[in-house]
């Protein structure tokens, strides 16, 4: 008789929410739902697609308009199934839109899911996001969410005032990682349009723009713990000790940090500025939060401390001009008339391109008589340290060895001996024969 019951109660249910006309109803409006959103989706997303490619600049954007262009068809479905669950609960009895409702969970979830695993770019975190948030929505819509959330609430610990659960951890730990990555994710977009305006220096974009991002990430940290009723003024002491821990073990963190405040303050460096800093020369890439990115003309990144630009010496060739004098020592041999050599220098100098003589004309001075050259230094400036001082002096000294050899003007040779008087040889066969017993001169 049981089993008589229980099967009439299948069947009844069976026809009264699968087999009953409002059931079909609910299908057909999801089938329709689903293919207006395809026709939706197959004509908006040439027009976004053809906008998205213009954003230059900022990866970021770019990553995310990819991810909910890629998904169109089912944010329309999402947008359709919300009107139908809304008009049927309105209009209709609640058992009349179960299918719908169940429905636009699932796509909800699978589409919510899916977008951030594809704006998350490190895969493991991803991943996670995935099965954490397909298992709650599984529970959720099996009506176990209430369940586990009371078992993670029951599992908890007394800190004096404090009561720490293991669903207070986890809520602080998933709603501070969401606002925070998204605070990241924010302050990273108005980053890039910020570096494309042209009425702020570059320091004052690096500095704006980790001003934001700071506070974007302040603000998202304190709204999680507040959503999430933690008590901050019960974990006062416990958060001094940790804090003074913190503090020690941090200290070089936040000198570096401070330091690239002031260095952003006082504008002595901004990217793209040529430094020499010790034996590092190269041009700045990049201002950061704990170092910068120096690259040097061999491709070499090196990241110095931001500490190191406040304590040490820093050549900055491009502080406040991009004009930078280089001076090219040279000889030429005795013979040579140095106005000859002079004129020829400064006249070859002009010839290279990056000479800037319209800012400086070359200069060319004899500097001294050596002992076996004319001595000569050829002074000019460039405008573009940031491409190298070794092979703009390589190419003057290049020019001047072909201009020289065109104008005959010779080159000194260390190895040359110069006679100034000819030197006497007697024939062998005049010297006076030695005599016996005395000794015989050496032969040279």
């Amino acid at each position: 008789m049981d089993f008589v019951e229980a099967v009439n109660t299948a069947r009844s249910w069976l026809h009264t929410f699968l087999l009953n006309e409002w059931t079909l109803y609910q299908f057909a409006l999801i089938v329709a739902g689903y293919f207006a959103s395809g026709f939706l989706a197959r004509r908006i997303e040439p027009t976004l697609e053809a906008r998205a490619r213009t954003i230059k600049g900022n990866p970021d954007l770019l990553r995310v308009i990819i991810a909910f262009m890629r998904r169109l068809r089912w944010l329309f479905l999402i947008a359709w199934l919300w009107i139908v669950d809304v008009v049927l609960l309105r209009f209709g009895w609640p058992s009349y839109r179960w299918l719908v409702a169940t429905a636009l969970t699932l796509v909800a979830a699978w589409f919510v899911i899916v977008v951030l695993t594809r704006i998350i770019r490190n895969q493991v975190l991803a991943r996670v996001v995935a099965v954490v948030g397909w298992l709650y929505f599984a529970l959720y819509a099996l009506g176990l969410d209430r369940v586990a959330l009371t078992a993670l609430d029951s599992v908890a610990v007394n800190l004096g005032a404090v009561r720490l659960s293991m669903l207070l951890v986890l809520k602080a730990i998933v709603l501070s990682g969401a606002l925070i990555w998204l605070a990241v994710l924010i302050g990273n977009m108005s980053s890039n349009w910020i570096q494309k305006s042209a009425d702020l220096t570059p320091s004052l974009k690096v500095l704006i723009s980790k001003l934001v991002k700071i506070g974007l990430i302040v603000f998202a940290g304190t709204v999680a713990l507040s959503a999430t009723g933690i008590d901050l003024t019960a974990l006062t002491v416990f958060s001094g000790a940790v804090g003074v821990g913190i503090g020690f073990g941090l200290q070089k963190v936040v000198s570096n940090f401070i330091s690239g405040i002031i260095i952003l303050l006082d504008k002595s460096i901004k990217p793209g500025d040529t430094i020499t800093l010790g034996e590092t020369f190269g041009s700045i890439r990049d201002l950061r939060s704990r170092f910068v990115s120096v690259i040097t003309r061999d491709g070499k990144e090196y990241l110095i401390p931001n500490e190191d630009f406040i304590s040490k010496q820093v050549v900055n060739w491009s502080f406040s001009s991009d004009y930078v004098r280089i001076d090219v020592n040279f000889g030429t041999s005795h013979d040579s008339d140095p106005h000859a050599v002079a004129r020829v220098a400064i006249e070859t100098a002009k010839t290279i391109p990056r000479v800037a003589s319209r800012y400086a004309e070359p200069v060319c001075w004899m500097t001294g008589f050596g002992g076996t050259s004319l001595d000569f230094r050829l002074r000019f400036w460039i405008s573009d340290p940031s491409n190298g001082l070794t092979n703009i002096r390589g190419q003057v000294l290049m020019a001047l060895w072909d201009a020289f050899k065109t104008a005959g003007i010779s080159m000194p040779d260390p190895r040359e001996i110069i006679m100034k008087t000819p030197a006497q040889s007697e024939p062998r066969s005049l010297r006076p024969a030695a005599q016996p017993g005395q000794p015989t001169a050496p032969r040279v």
